[in-house]
């Protein structure tokens, strides 16, 4: 353990163990099946078996990994119905979030969506897969910011890494562009209809999208793969 570790609070240690190990499983360093072994871990993270096994018990309750068997740590294989069950959830919450924002949106607000689709533009163009994830996840967090309910913020966050994670997978990243161009557009209107309608129309084409990138070209509803993704088709993914 570094003498840097010593000092840093446990609570620090876990967050960044935590912040770590997610982001490795939503970008597909850690595949679906892969086992997380607390001392291994430990080791790698120069730190004590506590904080790591703290932040896989975090992974757990944010639906990441699971225990296969009390002693075996696996990171999960999505599952149709996973996929369905939160895109469901999404479209509810997400949905509503436009319609709050079209009413809501400040300029200030607006100029900062319009940012980050200038940004989403250039990593479009550069097919920078961890760029297009990391904007497009920001610009959706923006838009539900938008809409000024602090509930809803907080019923969209614990769900908020396993949408990156299972829609990141998706590279149609022109297509979400134009998407997400069309959303602002109808938020921008002030028009909460409008917007209600294309976030719907968004949601579901990335369900579809989603879905046929998890489980083949031949299951839009995910029937033909009831066991789950291992996640072992490779390939950049995006939200």
């Amino acid at each position: 353990m570094s003498s840097t570790t010593k000092t840093e609070p446990l609570g620090a240690v876990r967050e960044r163990v935590l912040a770590t190990l997610r982001q490795e499983i939503i970008a597909g360093g850690l595949r679906p099946g892969d086992r997380l072994v607390e001392r291994e871990l430990a080791d790698r993270f120069g730190v004590s078996r506590v904080p790591v096994r703290e932040a896989i018990r975090a992974l757990v309750t944010e639906g990441f990994v699971h225990f296969e068997t009390p002693r075996r740590t696996v990171v999960r294989r999505l599952t149709p119905n996973d996929v369905k069950e939160l895109f469901e959830l999404r479209e509810a919450l997400e949905v509503y979030a436009a319609g709050l924002a079209a009413a809501r949106a400040t300029p200030e607000d607006l100029a900062e969506v319009e940012r980050l689709l200038a940004e989403a533009a250039a990593a479009t163009e550069a097919e920078d897969a961890e760029s297009i994830t990391d904007i497009n996840s920001r610009l959706h967090d923006r838009i539900v910011a938008m809409a000024g309910n602090s509930l809803l913020i907080e019923a969209l966050e614990p769900v908020a890494g396993r949408l990156r994670w299972m829609t990141r997978r998706n590279e149609e990243w022109p297509q979400l562009l134009v998407e997400h161009r069309e959303l602002y557009d109808a938020i921008a209107s002030g028009d909460p209809g409008r917007a209600r309608a294309h976030a719907l129309a968004h949601v579901r084409t990335n369900y579809r999208s989603t879905v046929r990138h998890l489980f083949g070209e031949n299951s839009e509803d995910g029937q033909n793969s009831e066991d789950g993704v291992d996640g072992r088709r490779g390939g950049p993914e995006s939200r």
